[in-house]
C-alpha cells in the first residue's frame, strides 16, 4: 500500500471540555495518513491519479478553523469522514496533538478508518 503523509499540520480549532477552553482558538498539530493504490500516479506523473495533499491541507486547516469540538476524537473522527468523502481516500489514519497539559509535551488521539467505514 502507497502513502502519502501530511505530518504535524500547525491548525488553529476551538476545542475543549469547558466552554472557557473553547472561547480561543488553540494551535493543533495534526497529522494526516492517506494510503491506497497511487501506482497510477507513480506511472503517469499526472496529479489527477493520486490525492492533492496540498488541498486536502487547506480543507482540513479551513475545517479545523470553523468548526468546534469537545474532544480530540471527534475531531479526528470527522475529519477521515471529510477527506475520505471530499476527496475519495481509501484509508486515512489521523493524529491530533494537543498542547494542554504544562506538565507533558502534549496529548495525542490516533485513528484509522477505511472509507467503506463512512458509507
Amino acid at each position: 500500500m502507497d502513502t502519502i503523509r501530511i505530518k504535524d499540520l500547525a491548525v488553529l480549532c476551538r476545542i475543549g471540555v469547558p466552554d472557557q477552553e473553547r472561547a480561543n482558538p488553540q494551535r493543533l498539530l495534526i497529522t494526516v495518513t492517506l494510503s491506497g493504490d497511487f501506482s497510477k500516479a507513480c506511472a503517469t506523473d499526472k496529479i489527477e491519479h493520486t490525492l492533492n495533499y496540498f488541498d486536502v491541507s487547506r480543507r482540513v486547516a479551513e475545517f479545523c478553523r470553523t468548526e468546534s469540538f469537545k474532544l480530540i476524537e471527534k475531531l479526528a473522527h470527522e475529519l477521515a469522514a471529510l477527506i475520505t468523502r471530499e476527496f475519495g481516500a481509501e484509508n486515512v489514519g489521523i493524529v491530533v496533538k494537543k498542547f494542554i497539559l504544562s506538565d507533558a509535551r502534549y496529548v495525542s488521539f490516533e485513528l484509522s478508518r477505511k472509507r467503506t467505514d463512512f458509507n
